[in-house]
């Protein structure tokens, strides 16, 4: 038996191992998130890092509240700081820059405003827009926002997520702008199945703004949707005649942003009597969605 400070050893208390530093915790919950869809629950957090549930919970409320992290129903994700869409690098600045052309392309084609946005909770982000005259008639600005359920580049990137994703994000928020807004879940859910068996294309006449129409598609990656572009024209423009170059401009970015992306983005749960949209562009599929949306009501 040893003695230290005149106290046995067989009777000292154990010394306790200090706990990490708070960089290291931040560290250890961070690397936790792999993907960009990755959700876990605080329960999930706190066992993978063995960190005290409360010690967890009071660093994952400041990252929400810097924007590390996000939180929903569905739990705790990557926010805007870790995805890159808080500055001006990183990826905010990737997916503007691998669109620049093929916005302008659009732009000069067609003559109608063209937008790029992402998907930021229940709101569109515009990373960008190019226009020519009309352009100043179009109540949208770069860095501006926008409800997604009430525009069609919002329900263009929604209709590729989970069915509960979109309820996280959109239930609280979902309201009426206009007389021909979406303002119900359920509603919301058949307008997106619709634009899923469209192939991803996106329309909304009025429902943001009362004379604006606007069509829409995805910018899609391997873990679903990462940004959106749309043509925006009048209530009266013939917008399902330039819809396909929409569809192009967007694969074009998409293999941009994804040269080595092998296999199609997994669509989300849908009952079996839903279809599985197709990757590609059949000429049949458009003769028969022009003729769908040659006189009028895209819902």
């Amino acid at each position: 038996m040893t003695v230290v400070d005149g106290l046995s050893t067989e009777h000292a208390p154990a010394r306790r191992e200090l706990p990490p530093s708070m960089v290291e915790r931040v560290t250890l919950i961070m690397d936790l998130f792999e993907g960009r869809t990755a959700r876990l629950s605080l329960e999930e957090v706190a066992r993978c890092t063995r960190l005290p549930r409360s010690t967890a919970h009071r660093i994952l409320d400041q990252l929400v509240r810097l924007r590390w992290l996000e939180h929903t129903g569905l739990g705790y994700g990557l926010g805007r700081r870790a995805l890159g869409f808080g500055g001006g690098d990183g990826a905010h600045s990737r997916i503007r820059e691998a669109a620049a052309a093929r916005l302008h392309q659009l732009q000069l084609r067609t003559g109608l405003v063209v937008h790029l946005a992402v998907l930021d909770g229940a709101e569109v982000y515009y990373l960008d827009k190019v226009g020519g005259r009309f352009a100043a008639t179009v109540p949208s600005r770069v860095g501006g926002r926008a409800p997604a359920h009430s525009t069609a580049l919002g329900k263009a990137m929604l209709a590729w997520l989970e069915p509960e994703d979109v309820e996280a994000r959109a239930g609280e928020s979902i309201g009426r702008l206009t007389q021909r807004t979406i303002c119900d879940l359920g509603t919301l859910h058949q307008e997106l199945d619709r634009i899923r068996r469209r192939h991803g294309l996106a329309f909304e006449r009025g429902e943001c703004f009362p004379d604006i129409a606007c069509a829409a598609t995805a910018v899609r990656g391997p873990d679903g949707p990462v940004a959106a572009i749309s043509l925006v024209g009048d209530a009266w423009s013939p917008l399902e005649k330039v819809a396909p170059l929409v569809v192009d401009a967007a694969r074009q970015v998409s293999r941009e942003l994804f040269p080595r992306r092998q296999a199609p983005v997994r669509a989300p749960r849908r009952t079996a009597s839903a279809p599985v949209p197709e990757e590609t562009w059949s000429a049949q599929a458009m003769d028969r969605l022009l003729a769908a949306g040659q006189y009028g009501d895209w819902q």
